[in-house]
């Protein structure tokens, strides 16, 4: 998902928000108290507490252990919506992704959610009519950031990513938050389970140019794949067509630059601004 969604009820979010609490009051302490115990900022507790945050698993553990909750914390997460936020026709493919072997995204229209740090997260979120309330935007931003687990989860995911230069160029939201954006997107090229490829501005023949796609390996190693528009999203399972696919972004890999020369081309570009 990159773009805007509709809102997902977060009923089991300020559940678990209300629990969290209990348990804090419990302990005497206070948000600012419990910040670095569990190593992140007050205002993060207070999104969580008040619902408006997927908690990640380290966050749960963490506070499970300063709290003395004596597992009261990893029930209640058991039953937190993993979808809070998303696009109702991204939601199956959100699934899909949880367990999934492998992930390979083309995207010419934005940076893909998870390379988004939070602050683009939220231009991009904003960008987009109709004018999103605070509540959704927060919603929509934490739900993308909760996805960026993927990046590090254990077992680990196979990530290829193929961006556009143009997106980059854009500069959405400004000059200093993408040099952020840049500064993210090479660090996370530097993990080993990560392969970012730039498509340069100038290319001759390009394979893309129908559009984004997303391609999935499951546990089974069934490959989908998922394409997305205005206010759609399609979910690809026929043979026949994710064959289509798996063509198109293999001929993209060799048409973008190299990782290594994609992490040069972001430097020169994080220089330049």
């Amino acid at each position: 998902m990159t773009g805007n969604s509709e809102p997902e009820s977060s009923d089991s979010l300020r559940a678990f928000g209300e629990v969290l609490k209990a348990f804090r009051k419990r302990a005497d302490l206070t948000q600012d108290e419990l910040a670095p115990r569990v190593r992140y900022s007050p205002s993060f507790v207070a999104s969580v507490e008040q619902g408006r945050r997927l908690p990640p698993k380290e966050f749960i553990d963490r506070a499970e252990e300063a709290l003395d909750a004596f597992g009261a914390l990893r029930g209640a997460a058991r039953h937190v919506s993993r979808q809070p936020g998303l696009a109702s026709w991204f939601r199956q493919w959100a699934r899909l992704e949880e367990t999934a072997l492998t992930l390979c995204t083309y995207e010419c229209r934005v940076v893909p959610g998870l390379l988004q740090p939070e602050a683009y997260a939220r231009a991009v979120t904003l960008s987009v009519p109709p004018p999103p309330s605070e509540e959704e935007v927060g919603q929509r931003v934490s739900a993308r950031l909760a996805r960026q687990q993927l990046l590090t989860r254990t077992p680990p995911i196979a990530l290829s990513f193929i961006v556009e230069q143009a997106v980059l160029e854009r500069r959405t939201g400004g000059d200093d938050l993408t040099q952020e954006l840049l500064e993210q997107l090479i660090a996370q090229s530097g993990r080993w389970n990560i392969e970012i490829q730039i498509m340069p501005l100038q290319v001759t023949d390009h394979a893309g140019l129908d559009g984004p796609m997303q391609l999935l390996e499951t546990p089974d190693h069934q490959w989908l794949g998922y394409s997305e528009g205005q206010q759609t999203g399609q979910l690809i399972s026929g043979p026949n067509d994710v064959s289509v696919l798996q063509q198109r972004y293999a001929k993209l890999r060799s048409q973008a630059l190299t990782p290594a020369d994609s992490v040069s081309l972001l430097k020169r570009m994080r220089g330049a601004l």
